[in-house]
């Protein structure tokens, strides 16, 4: 698009090559931004930008791994010699891990905090970095509804999600109170069907028993209905509006995306 809602704004994603990475990166690109594609799989990342690409909007690609500083500052640094500017960055990279607490390891429980939450401070801070120079951005950071309502046999995702919450709160009232014109805000979705569950023992044993991916995902809804799945897309636009100008006068919010199964 030559004008739209983010028209002009250079967008970082993570974990962009698949899910509601990909899907926000899509629809920025298509509301007129140019996004840097990034993902720890770098050719998931780069097939996300060739088709962003084929309908005529702008995005490059590179591989991240969130959890290292030295990542973090290589890409930033590029997009700020390439673009001269960051105006959003979305931290999206995120793991998951269904095990009870007795029986997880503590490597385990040290990679979802690794990326889910250093992941998560790490951008937060090379972004707050660059945008100072640009006199003001938009950071969205991704974290979950299990961030509010703890969900058994899921604690190491839980705290993590939590732990995403009050930072990012935070981190908006330092930005603020240092006027810096930089707004950070959280979207917390519910479920939503990415290629995340697919990794997870007990969903490929739903896979298994109900003959398909979807089949699994109606079998989990069955049970709690009012947790409905959403689709990537739904949550990106979410993330669009919060990168947009619309939101300008939002920091340190959060929008909750559960149908109402947190009221």
């Amino acid at each position: 698009m030559t004008q739209g809602r983010v028209h002009g704004k250079v967008a970082l994603i993570t974990g962009s090559g698949s899910g509601i990475g990909r899907a926000a990166a899509i629809l920025l690109a298509r509301h007129g931004a140019t996004v840097v594609v990034t993902d720890l799989d770098g050719s998931a990342a780069e097939n996300v930008a060739s088709e962003i690409g084929q309908y005529g909007g702008i995005a490059t690609s590179s591989p991240l791994d969130v959890t290292q500083e030295p990542e973090w500052q290589r890409v930033v640094e590029a997009v700020l010699s390439a673009h001269q500017r960051l105006d959003v960055l979305v931290n999206n990279a995120g793991v998951s891990l269904a095990k009870p607490t007795d029986t997880m390891t503590l490597a385990e429980w040290r990679r979802v905090i690794s990326v889910n939450m250093d992941g998560v401070f790490l951008g937060t801070k090379q972004a707050i970095l660059a945008m100072k120079k640009g006199g003001g951005g938009s950071i969205v950071n991704v974290a979950s509804v299990s961030g509010i309502k703890p969900a058994g046999g899921a604690s190491a995702y839980c705290a993590s999600k939590a732990a995403v919450r009050m930072f990012s709160m935070t981190a908006a009232i330092e930005c603020a109170d240092a006027k810096t014109g930089i707004r950070v805000n959280l979207v917390s979705p519910g479920g939503v069907k990415t290629p995340m569950w697919e990794k997870m023992p007990f969903f490929q044993d739903l896979i298994a028993q109900h003959g398909g991916v979807q089949q699994a995902f109606g079998a989990m809804e069955g049970k709690v209905p009012s947790q409905q799945f959403f689709v990537p897309e739904e949550v990106a636009e979410t993330i669009l509006y919060l990168t947009s100008d619309e939101s300008s006068h939002l920091t340190g919010i959060e929008i909750v995306l559960d149908r109402g199964h947190t009221a």
